[in-house]
């Protein structure tokens, strides 16, 4: 129902909060389509090479890989935001699989993956997410490279599943908090195309998304020491979309990015300054340099 919601201001705050595909605004770039599937299967199978079908829980679970193993090195595993697949990511994907072993995939709901069984929560994706990493990091910790509601998603997994999780990159994270700094930063008082943002915003964390996913806010977690890179965006383009309530959104948000390090003592913040939400799209040397930087600390 929200592709059809064309507003600047709804596209401006769902783009970041609710996932881009609810307001149309997943037109910022192409992505080149990754290479057709040369394996699949699941674990104790041949690496995956291009594009594969793997099955999680009984759903398939459409997964791309490419690079080549570095002995000492963890797999990078890519999570796009709501509303993003796979394909999204190739780019970005492509530049990181030049050094790394780099795999990426589509959430139930998104992409080439099978249609959800039902309304999901962060945990049931984070259930997929470990089917993911059973597959392509063979049982060894991996580096989680995540962006706007992946993020939420990866941030929410890692504290429970730190056998599984050697670092974190956060790019642009849903916050925490994200429900209830919406319904602040946007009163039920808000008219016009404020009011419409509001409404989608909600609307999409109650489950109206591709995903069926419904978010709920929670405390952030801790992920002990592993090395956490959170960046967010320079660019304030909520505070220029929707100028009434954009402001206190944008404090919101940059608030929720000081609150993902908490997840580790380790954990570092950067400032895409050129960019807006797709940092990976808009800076992608700085997504890139993070990535590196928390491999590299990885395994120390």
């Amino acid at each position: 129902m929200f592709r059809n919601v064309k507003t600047a201001a709804v596209a401006a705050l769902v783009c970041a909060m609710a996932g881009p595909v609810l307001a149309g605004c997943d037109e910022a770039s192409e992505s080149a389509t990754p290479a057709t599937a040369t394996g699949t299967g699941n674990a104790g199978q041949s690496p995956i090479s291009g594009t594969a079908k793997i099955t999680v829980d009984g759903r398939s679970v459409n997964v791309s890989c490419s690079g080549t193993q570095v002995d000492g090195q963890p797999v990078v595993v890519l999570l796009a935001g709501l509303g993003d697949g796979l394909d999204k990511l190739a780019d970005f994907q492509k530049t990181l699989s030049e050094k790394h072993r780099v795999c990426s995939y589509d959430r139930l709901g998104e992409g080439a993956s099978d249609q959800p069984p039902g309304p999901q929560t962060l945990e049931s994706s984070g259930k997929v997410l470990t089917g993911v990493l059973d597959r392509v990091a063979g049982g060894r910790p991996a580096v989680l490279a995540a962006h706007s509601m992946g993020g939420l998603i990866a941030a929410r997994y890692t504290p429970a599943h730190q056998d599984r999780v050697a670092g974190l990159v956060l790019m642009d994270a849903t916050p925490s908090t994200i429900v209830a700094d919406t319904s602040a930063g946007i009163p039920e008082s808000a008219t016009g195309p404020a009011a419409e943002a509001r409404a989608g915003a909600v609307a999409g964390y109650t489950g109206q998304n591709p995903e069926q996913l419904s978010i709920q806010d929670g405390e952030v977690g801790y992920a002990g020491d592993i090395p956490v890179v959170v960046i967010r965006h320079g660019q304030p383009y909520l505070a220029q979309q929707i100028p009434q309530y954009g402001e206190a959104l944008e404090k919101a948000w940059t608030a929720g990015q000081e609150k993902w390090l908490d997840l580790s003592s380790r954990s570092e913040a950067v400032v895409a300054t050129t960019s807006d939400h797709y940092i990976y799209v808009n800076q992608p040397a700085i997504a890139v340099e993070a990535v590196q930087h928390v491999i590299a600390e990885a395994k120390n």
